[in-house]
């Protein structure tokens, strides 16, 4: 993520938090999650996202002042707060939903739709297989409790509220 230091401080100077908030959602969340529909996180990568979007909204919105008069940086509940928890690591998953529900609506040729159902032949290598994209997604789903998703992703308004719940799910 390349933001210059005038930029942020340019959003910080800025004193309504709506308008903060919006233009946080609007330019650096896009550049940050670029292309996050085929991205397989791990622990460690959604870790580091949380961490950098944490890091970019406290220097935003910039500390706060205790009743004791001394500042502070906000906590991350604060944080949270703000964004009405519908962090970074969130909307991933939720575009990620989103794409497969795309993709499962195409047209069987269409070579996307191919290459998701395609089963590979042949042995895998020893030691634990690393997660596909689908298993994380399907993880996803089974954590927010949908069932059969396969058949609600055929019906995009029905797969629209799906997706949209992903974005605050607190389990995700």
């Amino acid at each position: 993520m390349l933001l210059c230091i005038w930029e942020i401080n340019e959003i910080k100077s800025i004193k309504n938090r709506s308008s903060k908030l919006k233009i946080y959602k609007s330019l650096i969340r896009p550049i940050v999650t670029y292309g996050c529909e085929a991205w397989k996180l791990t622990n460690r990568d959604e870790q580091y996202l949380r961490i950098c979007e944490r890091r970019v909204l406290r220097k935003i919105f910039g500390p706060v002042q205790n009743e004791d008069g001394f500042w502070r940086i906000r906590m991350n509940y604060e944080l949270n707060d703000i964004i009405k928890n519908a962090d970074i690591v969130r909307f991933i998953k939720s575009k990620r939903m989103a794409w497969l529900g795309h993709v499962m609506r195409m047209e069987g040729k269409r070579i996307r739709k191919r290459v998701l159902e395609w089963k590979p032949t042949g042995r895998r290598n020893r030691g634990r297989p690393r997660k596909r994209w689908i298993e994380d997604i399907e993880e996803d789903t089974h954590i927010m409790g949908i069932r059969g998703w396969r058949k609600l992703c055929k019906e995009r308004s029905e797969w629209k509220k799906i997706t949209d719940k992903a974005k605050t799910h607190s389990g995700l």
